[in-house]
C-alpha cells in the first residue's frame, strides 16, 4: 500500500519512514500541516498517518479540511495527548483511528492494516480474485492451494492490483500507488515487475490473468 507519513519530527519521520518501507510500503513524507494538505490531495494514497502537533494547520485541521474536499482516505492519528477531549476531537474531525505516543509500531501496522482493509467501505481480510489470494497482514499470496513466494515490491505491485480487479491501470498509476513520489518515473520498472509477477503467478499455473491493454496499461482480470 502507499501511505503519506505527516510528522515534522525528523527522527520520528525516518523511522516510521524506514519501518513501513522494509515492510514493503511505498511511503511519502510531509513535514507541515500545509504540505499534507497538498499531497494528500493530488495524490492517491491508501492511508495517512497524521500527527496532531504539526507547523501550519494541525493535524485536526488537517484532517477536517481533507473531507470537507471529499477526501476519504482512511486517516490514523498520532499524538502525544492522550486525553477523552484530544481523541474525541480527532474523531469528530473525521480520524478514523487513534494512537497515542509511544506506541508500538506492530500496533501500528496492524491499526493501519485494519484501517485499509475497511476505508470507505467493508474490505476482506484476504483479497481474492478468481484462485488468487493475496493476505495483507501476512504478506502471504497463493494460486490455489499453492503459495508463490514473492519479493516485497512485488507484492506491493500485486497488492495495488488486487485491490482494483478488472480495472485498467496505467505505468504512471502504478507508480503513483506503488512507488513514493520521489521515484524517478522514467525507467521501465512497471514492466519489469509486471514480468516478474508473470512468472511467478501466471506462467507456472498455464495462466493470463496478468493483461497488457496496449498503449494504456495493465489489468488484472478477474474471471481466471
Amino acid at each position: 500500500m502507499r501511505v503519506l507519513v505527516v510528522e515534522d519530527e525528523a527522527k520520528l519521520a525516518g523511522l516510521l519512514r524506514r519501518g513501513l518501507e522494509e515492510e514493503g510500503h511505498a511511503v511519502d513524507l510531509a513535514r507541515s500541516g500545509d504540505d499534507a494538505l497538498w499531497r494528500a490531495s493530488a495524490a492517491e494514497y491508501d492511508a495517512v498517518v497524521l500527527d496532531v502537533m504539526l507547523p501550519g494547520p494541525d493535524g485536526f485541521e488537517v484532517c477536517r479540511r481533507l473531507r470537507e474536499r471529499g477526501v476519504w482516505t482512511p486517516v490514523l492519528m498520532l499524538t502525544a495527548r492522550d486525553s477523552v477531549a484530544d481523541r474525541v476531537a480527532g474523531l469528530d474531525a473525521g480520524a478514523d483511528d487513534y494512537l497515542a505516543k509511544p506506541f508500538s509500531f506492530a500496533e501500528l501496522l496492524a491499526r493501519l492494516r485494519a484501517l485499509v482493509r475497511r476505508g470507505t467501505a467493508e474490505r476482506p481480510a484476504v483479497l481474492e480474485v478468481g484462485d488468487l489470494r493475496l493476505d495483507p497482514a501476512a504478506r502471504r499470496v497463493w494460486r490455489g492451494n499453492v503459495e508463490v513466494s514473492v519479493s516485497a515490491k512485488e507484492f506491493c505491485v500485486l497488492e495495488t492490483l488486487m485491490r482494483r480487479p478488472g480495472r485498467v491501470l496505467s505505468r504512471h498509476e502504478l507508480i503513483e500507488l506503488a512507488w513514493d513520489a520521489a521515484y524517478e518515473h522514467r525507467s521501465n520498472v512497471v514492466d519489469v515487475y509486471v514480468r516478474y509477477l508473470r512468472e511467478k503467478i501466471d506462467r507456472p499455473f498455464g495462466r493470463r490473468s496478468l493483461e497488457t491493454v496496449r498503449g494504456v496499461g495493465y489489468r488484472l482480470r478477474g474471471d481466471l
